[in-house]
């Protein structure tokens, strides 16, 4: 089977993914307005998958809803148990995702605390280990791995190897360490030395670079600068699903609050049974903001008790 990693343009651009943002709901939104080369699930515990009661893994599941029109796209999964790994990138398989991705390099404290996200900075084999586990489970579809240049201090030349040495089809590396969280401007600097690792130990798996990327063009020029086949951007897309439309004019006040509505309502349909309505206005000032007296329908909004609620909020806004 070709992966679709091989057919896609250099340099791409693919959108991060983002716990509590980037999900089922966000991700359709930004399908419609214009999508990204390749988009991500949320991060989703293997070990709930396999491990949750019903309850539990039907909550869980709802991170891995996707619609045809975010293809290719990847699930994105993340544990330190080999033989969990191996059922739950099975079930991704069996799920229709194009790609499954491992999760090395999330700072979350009650991730790290089982051995999962950074924390695999520190067990290189059994990273390897999880590598293999999610490739019997999804031998079908591409592995791909998404971690940091280290864990306290570059580790670039002792850990990255460990990957490329299992030959994943992609790999993302979030420039930064995991000491740094994003505190520090990503180090691009270092992304050549990357590049020049995986030339030599896997010259088919793709590099992407993460951190810091602003826009389209600023993702491209980092990668014609750095070397890498393509770039990740996350935070850029906090209000604005249209980040991967190469808009050459900003939105207007009226397209921010329709698109906010559009977005409110597939969190409504999607989510809105099984997922907080905090996780909803955390997109609030992202959305509005940038007019005269934005600030008063932020206030507004943030006071809405319902989606309901803001919704109305919204419609009355463009009378």
């Amino acid at each position: 089977m070709q992966p679709f990693w091989q057919a896609l343009p250099k340099p791409f651009c693919v959108l991060a993914p983002l716990e509590d943002v980037t999900d089922a709901a966000f991700r359709r939104h930004i399908a419609n307005k214009g999508k990204p080369d390749v988009m991500w699930t949320e991060f989703t515990s293997a070990d709930g998958l396999v491990l949750a009661p019903e309850k539990g893994r039907l909550s869980l599941l709802k991170k891995l809803m996707y619609s045809e029109g975010e293809r290719p796209i990847v699930a994105q999964l993340f544990s330190s148990s080999p033989e969990r790994m191996e059922k739950a990138a099975s079930l991704c398989q069996e799920l229709g995702f194009d790609g499954l991705d491992i999760n090395m390099g999330c700072p979350d404290r009650s991730v790290e605390k089982s051995g999962c996200g950074a924390a695999m900075i520190k067990t290189p084999q059994l990273a390897r280990e999880i590598i293999q586990a999610v490739r019997r489970g999804a031998p079908n579809i591409p592995t791909s791995v998404k971690t940091r240049i280290g864990y306290n201090k570059d580790e670039i030349d002792t850990w990255i190897p460990n990957i490329l040495a299992e030959r994943p089809a992609a790999l993302t590396v979030h420039l930064r360490t995991r000491k740094e969280m994003s505190e520090v401007p990503a180090h691009w600097e270092h992304m050549p030395r990357i590049v020049a690792l995986r030339d030599a130990l896997s010259p088919q798996t793709l590099i992407i670079g993460n951190g810091d990327a602003q826009s389209i063009p600023d993702a491209r020029e980092k990668a014609r600068v750095s070397g890498c086949d393509g770039v990740m951007l996350g935070r850029a897309i906090f209000g604005n699903p249209w980040l991967f439309a190469n808009r050459e004019s900003p939105p207007t006040r009226e397209e921010r609050i329709h698109a906010l509505i559009e977005h409110i309502s597939l969190f409504q349909e999607l989510l809105g049974d099984t997922v907080h309505f905090a996780v909803m206005k955390k997109h609030f000032k992202a959305y509005i903001s940038g007019w005269d007296n934005a600030k008063d329908l932020r206030v507004r909004l943030m006071e809405a008790e319902t989606l309901n609620d803001s919704l109305a909020i919204l419609r009355d806004s463009l009378k």
